[in-house]
């Protein structure tokens, strides 16, 4: 059965917008959406593909959280076979070696206006380094993201690109993948 994946921004994090995972699920069955997966608890919901563009899908779970939790939840909605095409197109496939390095940032839509990433000088941040392939934008960091100056600098940019975007490191991707293909 065809799969598709919901990437939530911006819950849980830091005791703020409380979505927990029990009510994750039942929000889902509420809203239509079923064959439910919830993995970790920093919003990731793997489901049945109800036949609709993931954009559309994006629309109504972004509506019916809000109507439900009071507040805004950002959602993007990938196809299992997106998820696949990132992974294959990881432009780093020698961070994939040590997972918790390499981050993809799935993006809304691609930017129309790359300057706030254009105007980053790599070479000035290695070797931490990133690539924006569509809507996808992958982010290497060896020496771990949490000390990255780039990938501060990448966040930033990120803000001004005018599309909604949410990170997941590479673990958590090939989980999602996994999650999507066992539908």
């Amino acid at each position: 059965m065809p799969r598709q994946v919901a990437l939530l921004r911006g819950i849980n994090v830091g005791g703020h917008n409380r979505f927990p995972v029990a009510r994750q699920r039942a929000l889902m069955a509420e809203l239509g959406f079923g064959d439910v997966t919830v993995l970790l608890q920093t919003g990731n919901i793997v489901f049945a593909d109800p036949g609709t563009p993931p954009e559309e899908t994006a629309r109504t779970l972004e509506t019916g959280f809000a109507a439900a939790l009071g507040f805004p939840v950002p959602v993007m909605v990938r196809t299992r076979d997106d998820i696949a095409a990132a992974v294959a197109a990881n432009p780093y496939p020698e961070a994939t070696a040590e997972p918790k390095t390499l981050h993809l940032v799935f993006l809304s839509e691609p930017p129309a206006d790359t300057a706030p990433l254009d105007a980053l000088d790599l070479a000035g941040y290695a070797p931490d380094t990133f690539r924006l392939l569509g809507r996808d934008l992958y982010l290497w960091c060896p020496d771990g993201v949490g000390r990255s100056r780039l990938a501060t600098a990448v966040t930033s940019a990120s803000l001004k690109l005018g599309v909604t975007a949410t990170a997941r490191n590479w673990n958590t991707v090939l989980k999602l993948l996994a999650a999507a293909d066992d539908g």
